[in-house]
């Protein structure tokens, strides 16, 4: 499973972002591709606020297709994200990032789909040493 970070998925719709051609072709290439569902939440405001309601529903209906797997946060995925929010408070690395975090850990995922490597590559997960980051730079 891939779990996917909100920039991916708004490079990836975003015809004129510098980043488009290869985060669509990561998305593209994989059949097995899951957020967070503080993800989906960001992903959908933030393609509204800057694609438009079209973007949004389009988004919406990856998700209702199953082409995008939403994983809930538990409550244990809950407490992990507080862990990280304060043991990286400088960082302020957010809920959104933690939440990807915290599920890349109980689901024991070493790859993750994101823009973000100066905040990921800090982050040490309890599973695996370093994350491995795609697309690479």
């Amino acid at each position: 499973m891939l779990l996917v970070d909100t920039n991916v998925l708004l490079s990836a719709a975003d015809t004129s972002d510098r980043d488009h051609l290869r985060c669509a072709a990561l998305l593209d290439d994989r059949t097995d591709v899951a957020v967070t569902a503080p993800v989906a939440a960001e992903t959908a405001w933030m393609l509204d606020a800057r694609l438009g309601a079209a973007a949004e529903i389009a988004f919406i209906a990856t998700i209702e297709s199953d082409q995008l797997h939403v994983v809930d946060l538990t409550a244990v995925d809950w407490q992990r994200c507080r862990e990280l929010l304060e043991m990286y408070e400088d960082l302020r690395l957010g809920v959104v990032d933690a939440s990807v975090i915290a599920v890349a850990e109980r689901l024991g995922l070493s790859e993750i789909a994101t823009l973000n490597h100066r905040d990921f590559r800090v982050v040490r997960p309890r599973h695996l040493d370093a994350f491995d980051l795609v697309p690479r730079r």
